[in-house]
Formats: C-alpha cells, sequence, structure tokens
C-alpha cells in the first residue's frame, strides 16, 4: 500500500533556448496552464487548481511551483481516455478529404475525435432572422463532440472538414 510521500519529487524546472520550461524527465517543452476559479472534488475544495501549473502530456504529469520558491511538485495528470481527450484530436489541417459512409442509425465515426457524427440531410432553405440560412442545405455531418463538419464534396460519397 503506498503511503502519502512515497513518490514526493520537487523539482527546479530548467529552459530550452527559447526560455520554456522543459520537462525534467523526457526534456520537451512544458505546456503551461494559467490557473482556474476553485474546484469542488469529492466534496472538498481543491484549492490546487487555482495555481498555475506546467504539464507534460507525453509523460502524463505536471508541475506546480511550491510557495514561489522556484522548486515545482510533480503530480500525475488526470486520465482521460477516449473520444474527450482533445490530446488525441487529429488537428484539421491534417485532415484530406476522406469517404464517409452513414450506418443504419445515420451515425458515422468522426475521424478527427473518434466520436459518433450525426448524418444531417439537406434542407430547404429557411429564413433566419430575415436572411438565407444556407448551412442545413446540402448533406453534411456533423460531431458535437469536437465540433466539426464535414460536408459532401459535389456528388461524391467524399467528404472534407469545413467550418461550420
Amino acid at each position: 500500500m503506498e503511503e502519502i510521500g512515497d513518490n514526493m519529487a520537487v523539482f527546479q524546472l530548467q529552459k530550452n533556448g527559447n526560455q520554456d520550461f522543459i520537462c525534467p524527465k523526457c526534456g520537451r517543452p512544458l505546456h503551461f496552464v494559467d490557473g482556474t476559479a476553485v474546484q469542488i472534488v469529492g466534496g472538498r475544495a481543491d484549492m490546487s487548481s487555482i495555481l498555475p501549473k506546467y504539464e507534460c502530456h507525453h509523460c502524463g504529469v505536471y508541475f506546480q511551483e511550491l510557495l514561489g520558491s522556484g522548486f515545482y511538485d510533480e503530480h500525475d495528470l488526470p486520465k482521460v481516455s477516449g473520444p474527450g481527450n482533445r490530446a488525441n484530436w487529429i488537428p484539421t489541417g491534417n485532415l484530406k478529404p476522406m469517404e464517409l459512409k452513414r450506418d443504419a442509425e445515420n451515425k458515422c465515426k468522426c475521424p478527427r475525435c473518434g466520436s459518433m457524427m450525426d448524418y444531417v440531410e439537406g434542407q430547404a432553405v429557411r429564413l433566419v432572422n430575415g436572411r438565407p440560412d444556407m448551412e442545413n442545405v446540402k448533406d453534411h455531418f456533423h460531431c458535437s463532440n469536437c465540433e466539426s463538419y464535414f460536408r459532401r464534396i459535389a456528388t461524391t460519397n467524399y467528404f472534407q472538414w469545413s467550418e461550420k
């Protein structure tokens, strides 16, 4: 059984040539995350969430400074797997046109995040606030998890990522 303090590690973070802090474990640049509002975890106020931290997604850890000392305490990043993990999403610039097919429930796996997308059939032009709304005129897929749209290319079964 693990006791509190068994895995306590304190680091003095080093900077690279770009003046970014680097991970003491793998040497990659750390990602800065500013502090957020106090969060309730397990029915108690979690005050550590208000402190800024440096995250290493490669190693699955983050570092928070101890009382302005210049030394940083290491913590494990919360485990997030599946479609909700933004770190696993494919950047939109890397998405090439692809053939997408809907299943019996009018759904298809999202090429960007892996969640299930909804197929939206083309509809007639609607007026919204006195202006024509062309958004749903053509068939497309919409992923509510990563808010991606994949629009049909001409009359093919190929779809391309699109901004709303």
